[in-house]
């Protein structure tokens, strides 16, 4: 496959109707890039080799309309001497050069043209190749993403993990069922505790005013057995 051939390929290739049948997209890319730049060296061979006729034929042609300009001033020189044989001689001359002097004005145009599409080419490929640079650069951030991404999900969605979920649920359930047990044995066999709490208050007030009583009845006694002692004197 020449390399215009390969160029045209490259440019108008769509690169992501490419990444979505490719199994390995940046691999895919990655070619894609080393082709771009292989194709830029070549073309750009290819132009320099190109240049190098153009100056050729250049240098040519100076040389021709050098030589061109040389038989017009011998044709005049022979025309002032009365030599009009040498004067045709001179002027054919000059026209033989005059025809390979238009062909390589002709080749000239050629080189040029083919210079003309060589430029236009490799800026084709220079923006292609840096679309397609930055184009590896996200794939490879989401490629690796989506790996990320995937070897989470196999964590997540394991069997093994599943089944370790599945186990925990049922520990959790038979505490439960003891948990519920328990507190239907304690059913009717006391209060709550803020209920315990509460009594506790009300038993110290109990205890407190018994104490005041206990005191009040001690402080009355002595009273009660002077007024007796009295009655027996009387």
């Amino acid at each position: 496959m020449s390399i215009f051939s390969r160029l045209s390929d490259i440019v108008n290739a769509n690169i992501n109707n490419l990444l979505e049948k490719a199994e390995d997209p940046e691999k895919i890319i990655r070619l894609m890039i080393q082709e771009m730049e292989d194709a830029l060296v070549e073309i750009r061979s290819s132009a320099a080799k190109c240049i190098a006729e153009k100056k050729e034929r250049q240098r040519q042609i100076r040389y021709l309309n050098e030589d061109i300009a040389d038989w017009q001033k011998k044709a005049e020189l022979a025309i002032s001497k009365d030599r009009e044989d040498l004067a045709k001689a001179a002027l054919r001359e000059k026209a033989e050069i005059s025809r390979r002097c238009d062909v390589i004005k002709s080749d000239l145009e050629v080189i040029e043209d083919q210079l003309l599409k060589f430029d236009q080419d490799i800026s084709l490929l220079q923006n292609k190749l840096g679309d397609t640079k930055n184009r590896q650069r996200s794939i490879v951030l989401r490629q690796q993403t989506a790996k990320a991404q995937l070897r989470t999900r196999k964590h997540v969605y394991n069997e093994q993990l599943d089944e370790l979920m599945f186990r925990f649920d049922t520990a959790e359930q038979r505490i439960e069922r003891v948990e519920a047990e328990s507190e239907a044995m304690s059913m009717g066999r006391g209060g709550s505790l803020a209920e315990q709490i509460d009594e506790l208050g009300d038993d110290e007030e109990i205890t407190q005013e018994l104490d005041a009583l206990k005191a009040s009845l001690k402080k009355s006694s002595p009273k009660t057995k002077s007024t007796s002692k009295g009655k027996k004197n009387v």
